[in-house]
């Protein structure tokens, strides 16, 4: 498998004026949004905008509902996102082709969610989505996966996730020890979820391509 076999796999979703949604899942600190931003990169290099990426991240429960529900420890986990939320706007994405749709960022600085800051316009036949759960089949995750034409799994040596994931804290404001604890914890909590659901994936992208990425 090359990086040129998944741009013609991602093209082969488009049938028509369907548009479809391809998700792309893993591990966190795997290379998700690595890969989406440089599909969507490559797919629109022609000067055509028929591919939008619309990260997960954007359904962060925001930090001030997360102490209300005793979950700030636990960023990043299932239960602090709004799946039910993502669910409807992927059905949005899927139906609503004549108009703009709006999605939520996330701001990492900040680490808090920015409503309606991403435009899908009519013009984008493919979405590309990622995040960590579009695998996981419990509770309004399982929704989300109905949404999805196809789901693919980043996998990465765990070492080296570790170690990207370790310095990307660190580089939003974690001081080390900070960020290997919450790497080796929280972070390694939802790794382990994640890992759980790579055989249900459509097509797992090998550590082999990071470079090419």
């Amino acid at each position: 498998m090359t990086f040129d076999d998944l741009l013609i796999h991602a093209r082969g979703l488009v049938a028509g004026r369907r548009r479809s949604v391809l998700g792309i899942a893993g591990s966190p600190g795997a290379g998700k949004t690595t890969l989406a931003q440089t599909l969507v990169r490559e797919l629109n290099a022609s000067g055509e905008r028929w591919v939008a990426h619309v990260p997960m991240d954007g359904f962060h429960l925001a930090d001030a509902e997360l102490d209300r529900l005793g979950l700030r420890e636990r960023k990043g986990a299932p239960g602090t996102f709004d799946a039910a939320g993502y669910a409807a706007l992927l059905g949005r994405l899927r139906e609503e082709v004549d108009g703009t749709v709006y999605a939520p960022g996330f701001e990492r600085v900040l680490e808090q969610p920015i409503a309606g800051a991403i435009p899908v316009p009519p013009t984008a036949r493919l979405v590309v989505t990622e995040g960590n759960y579009l695998l996981l089949g419990t509770g309004a995750w399982a929704r989300v996966r109905a949404q999805l034409d196809e789901v693919w799994f980043c996998e990465l040596d765990e070492d080296e996730r570790i170690r990207r994931l370790i310095a990307r804290h660190e580089e939003f404001g974690k001081g080390h020890d900070e960020a290997v604890a919450w790497v080796l914890g929280t972070d390694q909590r939802n790794a382990d979820l994640v890992a759980a659901g790579r055989d249900r994936a459509d097509l797992v992208v090998p550590a082999s391509l990071d470079a090419g990425v």
